[in-house]
């Protein structure tokens, strides 16, 4: 039996085209950067493959996948390259990355297969979509005859980019992301019988103008509950290799941005199309679904004032929604914080935010000073305006992740200041910073879902907070489409704008 010669790689991040922010090399190298032998190493078994974030992501589902294979398999490992979901990403650092790809992809020979693991709504310099340029370079370099299989984020932007130059293109499936290695082992799987030529991989999708819907679109929750359940009952039918629902997250300015069904079949054009149309009616079917609540800060502070039980086994979780920094907002807000020292008097509270200056300043005075300083106000200060905070100093030193951090305590209020962005969703973030989460009242957290599963054991009280920033969900509609887009326009069906998009 042939020996398969597959190799893997990562470019991945999620742009939000609002942020004032550029994403450049460094971002990567600080957050996750491998190339080879260092790759596989980290892909390894027993090994982390995303420090401060995942044991086991896509690569290290993929490997696994290869490595239990019946079918001999030699892996060979290119890049991964993974950053903070920020602004666009710099002509010059897009392009690095993307030459050194191809540069390790020529140099590793010939080869019987290609995984790619991408986010999908990533967003550079110089075009809206570098996921889709970057699979239509490869499939440049490996022809026609190699199979190329990429992995998506369920939050990517479908494009004719991607879907006709990859064989195969598999979402997660659960949002909260909890599936990021279930995904890399099917990716595995395909490839190994696209690259043995036991299956022949053609798929169909849809594309739908539509920005908002689905409620919370949580998996296991009505009405996403329902798509997720029919696409698992689609596979049970073996010619149905893989379905994907995507809700493109809404603050990428691609003009066919929208939500797309996509199936992929073993073979069969027909039961694709017909499929694809299905989920897609499915998912068009939620549109009117309105999100969840959102707060003001004084509202959130009443609220969690009034939940004595839930703080007293456990603390009240406010997300800021409106920088949210996992979806590419700068981490600068600054009126969450004021809320709290004007209004949430004797609430022992945990927040953060991001001012590389600050550190710098305080990081050099003794634990236990007086300090009075303005924080915020120097990446968007018309939406974050500076906050002037007066308090001590109770922590200064390196965090996982976030680079330098210090915390400021002004009153009940703990101000973890970091040099990047503090995409705080994990407890840890501020356990790491000598704060007790089970001691507090209210936390910030700066995600939208995989919080929830990190914080379980301590949130038992959720407000979406909402004051201003570039992930507020109505801050999309300053951007401009190629179709009316439902909810900013009457949108009575998603057909004629999925004919002009696909083709």
């Amino acid at each position: 039996m042939k020996t398969l010669r597959l190799a893997y790689a990562r470019i991945a991040q999620e742009t939000n085209a609002l942020s004032p922010l550029f994403t450049e090399l460094s971002d990567f190298e600080r957050v996750h950067y491998f190339e080879g032998e260092e790759l596989a190493k980290v892909c390894g078994a027993k090994q982390t493959e995303a420090q401060g974030f995942l044991k086991n992501a896509e690569l290290s589902g993929f490997v696994r996948a290869c490595e239990r294979s019946k079918a001999p398999i030699e892996l060979l490992p290119l890049l991964s390259a993974w950053a903070v979901p920020s602004g666009r990403l710099s002509s010059r650092c897009m392009q690095t990355l993307s030459e050194r790809l191809k540069e390790l992809l020529s140099e590793a020979g010939e080869i019987d297969g290609l995984y790619l693991c991408l986010h999908g709504a990533m967003r550079s310099e110089d075009s809206v979509d570098p996921d889709g340029d970057l699979i239509a370079e490869l499939r440049g370099l490996l022809g026609d005859q190699v199979p190329l299989i990429a992995s998506l984020d369920l939050h990517a932007v479908m494009t004719p980019l991607k879907a006709s130059n990859a064989d195969a293109l598999c979402a997660y499936r659960t949002n909260p992301h909890r599936d990021h290695k279930t995904v890399g082992r099917r990716c595995a799987e395909l490839l190994i019988d696209f690259a043995a030529k036991r299956k022949r991989p053609c798929h169909a999708w849809r594309s739908l103008p539509m920005l908002l819907g689905g409620g919370t679109t949580l998996d296991f929750l009505p009405p996403m509950r329902a798509v997720f359940a029919r696409m698992k009952e689609m596979e049970k039918d073996p010619r149905v290799l893989y379905a994907s629902a995507l809700m493109s997250q809404p603050w990428h300015d691609h003009p066919d941005l929208g939500w797309a069904s996509y199936v992929l079949t073993d073979d069969d054009p027909d039961l694709a199309e017909t499929l694809a149309d299905e989920l897609a009616d499915m998912l068009w079917a939620t549109k009117d679904v309105p999100p969840p609540a959102f707060e003001s800060v004084g509202v959130a502070i009443s609220k969690a004032r009034k939940a004595k039980l839930s703080r007293q086994f456990g603390a009240v979780f406010f997300c800021d929604t409106s920088d949210v920094v996992t979806a590419g907002a700068p981490g600068e807000n600054t009126a969450i914080i004021r809320g709290l020292i004007e209004g949430a008097q004797g609430l022992t509270c945990l927040a953060a935010l991001r001012d590389e200056g600050a550190v710098a300043q305080l990081a050099k005075l003794p634990i236990g000073s007086s300090v009075e300083l303005e924080v915020g106000g120097k990446l968007d200060p018309t939406i974050s305006p500076a906050l002037k905070l007066e308090g001590v100093l109770t922590f200064s030193g390196e965090s996982t992740g976030f680079g330098r951090a210090v915390v400021v305590r002004q009153g009940s209020v703990h101000v973890c200041i970091t040099e990047n962005s503090p995409g705080v969703m994990k407890p840890d973030f501020y356990k790491e910073l000598g704060l007790s989460v089970l001691g507090a009242d209210i936390v910030v957290v700066k995600n939208l879902f995989p919080w929830r599963l990190f914080c379980a054991l301590y949130n038992r009280k959720t407000v979406n907070v909402q004051t201003l920033g570039v992930t507020d969900l109505d801050a999309a509609k300053v951007l401009e489409f190629n179709d009316p887009m439902h909810p900013m326009d009457e949108v009575k069906d998603w057909r004629e704008a999925d004919r002009r998009r696909r083709y």
